[in-house]
């Protein structure tokens, strides 16, 4: 199970009693969760007005730094293609496997400077995480335009007679070249037609020079054929082959062309391979970035709420819980039992009051609880939020 709760309680007599009582009832005697402390560092406070702005702001860049995490987890799998079963070892955070980083988590001090104010902390992770965002689309675009473009002429290599590119199965004895007079068409006919086609080709125009046309090729429904005529009956050619469902394709055997056309998909392959490498490097240094910075917010977002909930001084404890699937609900009355005493309404709602705003304490987050608590869902594979 990918989710997590990351909750708070006020401290008892020490961080270690409030830690333990919680442990205790649900982890030890119950078995219906394993905990984790989570160490928040000692961060600048600020006033309550500050508070109360940030923790609605918080929210927001809590939910657009989790929607760029996945984002760029969508999108290496999409770029590691037939290799995407790789997709989960390659999603790192800090080095370590995510559940790693979360249960261990360690505020990144170089990164994240405690003696600067939470609003510049948050700033930091805004730009940050806006400029990846940025990068992400500019590096997408790039090399989505190559690949679309090496897929439309892969599609030309091997689609129907009628839209595929016909240079790799023409040769040059098939046309006749450098006539003042004569051109060759290459012709499209259906399978079922290709006897209309022998019998009749002669006779669709004047000057069609007899037993000129020759079987190409075929596939499973047309056939590809040439016929060589005068130039100036082309146009009436082209009409009445139509109307027999004989489809003329715009085709000049030009070798310089030919050469070329072959050198445009060897370079696009050339190319794609050549970007492929950074790119997965890239994605993958950002996605840990992105990921590390989502955690960070979410323990901004626990300290604020829990000086809100809970007031100065400051004095709570961070809990990482990892609920067993089938023990949540009991869990969640565990809990209750624990910290319904937190807050008069929690008791009576029973601790989850759907759609409940209370101005600095989650701003319309939809589950309240008497305790103060925030879902992380790492599953980075499913696009689950």
């Amino acid at each position: 199970m990918a989710e997590y709760w990351l909750i708070s309680a006020p401290g008892d007599k020490t961080m270690q009693q409030t830690w333990e009582s919680m442990n205790n009832v649900t982890s030890k005697q119950n078995n219906l969760c394993e905990n984790f402390k989570f160490h928040i560092p000692d961060l600048k406070v600020g006033t309550l007005d500050q508070l109360v702005g940030l923790s609605d702001d918080l929210g927001k860049l809590d939910a657009y730094v989790e929607t760029t995490t996945r984002k760029i987890s969508a999108y290496l799998g999409d770029v590691l293609e037939d290799q995407r079963d790789k997709l989960y070892e390659n999603l790192q955070a800090n080095n370590n496997d995510l559940t790693s980083y979360i249960t261990r988590f360690q505020w990144d001090l170089a990164k994240y400077p405690t003696k600067q104010s939470l609003r510049n902390i948050a700033d930091i992770i805004s730009k940050q995480v806006g400029q990846i965002d940025a990068d992400l689309k500019t590096k997408s675009a790039a090399y989505n335009n190559l690949k679309g473009n090496l897929q439309n002429l892969e599609k030309k290599q091997t689609g129907s007679l009628l839209t595929r590119n016909l240079a790799d199965l023409v040769k040059k004895e098939h046309f006749i070249l450098d006539s003042e007079y004569l051109t060759t068409l290459l012709v499209i006919v259906p399978k079922a037609n290709i006897n209309d086609w022998n019998v009749h080709y002669e006779k669709i125009t004047d000057m069609i020079v007899p037993r000129s046309s020759q079987l190409i090729m075929q596939d499973s429904d047309y056939a590809l054929v040439n016929v060589t005529l005068f130039k100036k009956v082309v146009d009436e050619f082209k009409l009445h082959a139509r109307e027999r469902k004989f489809v003329v394709r715009e085709f000049v055997y030009n070798e310089e062309e030919l050469a070329a056309g072959k050198n445009e998909i060897t370079k696009l392959v050339t190319d794609k391979k050549k970007q492929f490498g950074p790119l997965v490097r890239w994605l993958k240094v950002n996605f840990s970035e992105c990921f590390c910075a989502w955690v960070h917010v979410k323990a901004l977002r626990v300290f604020v709420e829990s000086v809100l909930r809970y007031g100065l001084p400051v004095n709570f404890q961070a809990i990482l819980i990892h609920p067993n699937k089938k023990s949540t609900k009991r869990l969640r009355d565990v809990l209750q039992q624990l910290y319904g005493h937190l807050d008069g309404s929690g008791s009576s709602a029973g601790g989850n009051a759907d759609n409940v705003d209370i101005p600095g304490l989650g701003f319309g987050q939809s589950e309240y609880f008497p305790y103060v608590y925030y879902k992380l869902n790492i599953d980075m594979i499913e696009t689950k939020v």
